[in-house]
């Protein structure tokens, strides 16, 4: 039974939980077994909590839309009290920080019958889009080809999904962390828009916007029947977003009005992109074109120098490491120090310590004018959706982003190389979606993303599923895990 139902999205197993025919206990059974035989090799889950997933699956459990389905939380962000609570530090695994409460969305996520079997690897407070933290006992590997980079800094969740342990995980973005992880596994992930999801009680709008939480997945409904559920404000929350006119759900099988869809293939932030990313945003531009939306190549309007859209964003990011230092350092009980953290994350802090508020709101407000380009293009009309390759380069080997060089900033400059298409979009706000469309010659996933206007997770959904049916890739997994 495990075998098979590695082989099913979240959506199918629930369905199979609510027919009777399996149980909750059984499901999650077979994902601590996957789990123990899978994640010695790949370094995905960093805190097991097998024994109290056990517990829990055959309790009562919430009677929502994945009843009975294993789940993983990444290891930053949303969590359940109690849980082991790390963010890849060092220092806070020693001291044995926990969740002191439930987070709104950790709650979400239990209301939706998921049963929790861990949390999942992520780079030290989130910053690299890679999950080789000091703090584990090696990188979390790819499953696709163990050499490589899973991505981050959701990588832990997008392994272990596209390992089988789990149909669906928690993952977060404030660069490009879910749709990273879920290009470089063969994932679906979604990056919806600024203050969709609610991040109470611990955050209103970290970094003025530049994140956001939900889940990497095998299936487009996967990914609508969970911003459904979990979708909204919380009370307190500094602003929201308006409500979608019907369910998300609901556009799984709506149909798709033709699109006028930019394509975009030249680097935001004046890097170059590998050949083999470039030619499969181009195959996908044809699967669009034979589905009878058209497709532009095309350039964004300038906002400045490349180079200052990296430099402004790196601004916010500093200031956001500068305020969790000081954060950490209330947990700790004593000032951090340079020996608490890795080399990167310690530039970070003291940039944002030396650049000051003014700088932070010069990046904020620049963002805010590239938003307003963006949606200048979007909003007369010119086009519906943007598209790009989610990286510009296909998974790139373990190591690639040693921070250990004389000057740690270079592991985000090669960052900044691979990241180009995601963090503009956290910059902007808008809601965007990496989908498992194309494989390189190496037999390598590439992901390629679309970008919506604000407010446009409706568009995205809806045109995801069309691409699932038209080009379905939930059967196509990693070497070994459906055999």
């Amino acid at each position: 039974m495990s075998d098979e139902v590695v082989a099913l999205d979240a959506t199918a197993q629930a369905e199979l939980v609510a027919r009777g025919e399996v149980s909750p206990q059984e499901l999650v059974a077979g994902a601590i077994e996957r789990a123990e035989k899978a994640n010695p090799e790949l370094n995905a889950i960093c805190s097991p909590l097998y024994e109290e997933a056990t517990e829990a699956a055959a309790g009562e459990l919430a009677d929502g839309p994945f009843r009975g389905v294993p789940f993983l939380f990444k290891d930053l962000g949303a969590g359940l009290a109690g849980q082991p609570m790390h963010m890849g530090n060092r220092v806070l695994k020693e001291i044995g920080m926990t969740m002191p409460y439930d987070t709104h969305l950790g709650s979400r996520f239990r209301d939706a019958g998921l049963v929790t079997l861990g949390r999942t690897a992520t780079p030290e407070l989130g910053i690299l889009p890679t999950t080789e933290p000091v703090l584990n006992d090696g990188p979390t590997k790819n499953p696709w080809d163990t050499t490589r980079s899973s991505g981050g800094s959701s990588g832990g969740s997008a392994a272990a999904v596209a390992a089988g342990i789990v149909p669906m995980a928690h993952a977060s973005d404030g660069g490009g962390s879910i749709r990273i992880p879920a290009s470089e596994c063969g994932l679906v992930g979604l990056k919806a828009t600024r203050a969709r999801i609610s991040q109470a009680p611990v955050m209103g709008d970290s970094m003025s916007g530049l994140t956001t939480e939900l889940v990497v997945a095998h299936s487009v409904r996967d990914v609508a029947t969970m911003l459904d559920w979990v979708h909204g404000p919380a009370p307190g929350d500094p602003y929201g977003c308006p409500a979608p006119a019907r369910p998300y759900s609901d556009e799984l099988k709506a149909e798709n009005q033709p699109l006028k869809i930019a394509l975009l293939t030249e680097s935001l932030t004046g890097d170059t992109l590998q050949p083999a990313v470039i030619e499969a945003a181009r195959e996908s531009a044809k699967k669009l074109e034979d589905l009878g939306h058209e497709v532009t190549e095309f350039e964004l309007p300038a906002a400045g120098e490349p180079e200052s859209l990296y430099q402004t964003f790196i601004t916010r990011w500093a200031a956001g490491m500068s305020q969790t230092a000081d954060t950490l350092s209330l947990i700790i009980g004593r000032p951090l120090t340079s020996e608490d953290v890795e080399p990167l994350t310690w530039a970070l802090i003291e940039k944002g310590r030396t650049e000051g508020g003014a700088a932070y709101l010069s990046a904020v407000a620049q963002h805010q004018l590239i938003g307003r380009l963006v949606a200048g293009v979007m909003i007369d009309g010119q086009f519906d959706l943007i598209m790009t390759p989610t990286l510009a380069t296909l998974p790139p080997k373990l190591g690639h982003f040693d921070q250990n060089g004389p000057d740690p900033m270079d592991a985000m400059l090669k960052a900044r190389e691979i990241a180009t298409f995601t963090g503009i979009f956290n910059a902007t706000g808008q809601p965007a979606i990496s989908l498992p469309l194309e494989m390189s010659e190496e037999g390598l996933p590439i992901g390629i993303q679309f970008v919506a206007p604000m407010w446009g997770e409706d568009v995205l959904i809806r045109l995801a599923a069309e691409l699932e049916r038209a080009h379905p890739w939930i059967e196509r997994r990693a070497p070994g895990v459906l055999e």
